[in-house]
């Protein structure tokens, strides 16, 4: 199995990144305008990504697996495009003052494609929507994120 990895240093507090990682409201203000759920462990968080004019690009739902305060968001694709059913994705964070490092990771891919790059480049490109978020209170969430081929 196949997998995508990240790291992304960030210039605030654990808790700061965490709410962005955690909440509904955070959430949408870095990867995409369209989040609804419940961010509670057992519980489902929705994605849906717009075109700037309203089109639905794409649709996702995350069963949340765990929550560790300031250290850890991790969920579990459970709808959306094949081949993410059944891969996980995981926020861990750690402090090296002054920053705290967000290790991201989306597990669990069954075979390295066309698409797995794709979403590999999209979450770079998404982790420093966070990053600008925290750091400076304004994020790049979808549909106002970097577009970065035909896909998007």
């Amino acid at each position: 199995m196949a997998s995508i990895a990240h790291r992304v240093g960030i210039k605030a507090p654990a808790t700061k990144v965490y709410t962005a990682l955690s909440t509904i409201d955070g959430l949408r203000d870095w990867w995409t305008k369209g989040v609804t759920g419940t961010s509670q462990p057992g519980k489902v968080i929705d994605f849906r990504f717009l075109q700037p004019n309203g089109e639905i690009l794409g649709s996702m739902g995350m069963e949340v697996l765990n929550l560790e305060p300031d250290k850890r968001v991790h969920w579990r694709c459970i709808s959306g495009p094949p081949d993410w059913i059944e891969t996980e994705i995981a926020f861990n964070l750690s402090v090296e003052d002054p920053y705290t490092i967000v290790l991201f990771s989306h597990d669990h891919w069954h075979e390295q494609n066309e698409s797995m790059a794709h979403c590999s480049m999209k979450w770079a490109t998404f982790l420093l929507s966070l990053k600008n978020l925290v750091e400076s209170g304004k994020g790049r969430p979808s549909p106002d994120d970097v577009k970065i081929d035909n896909w998007n």
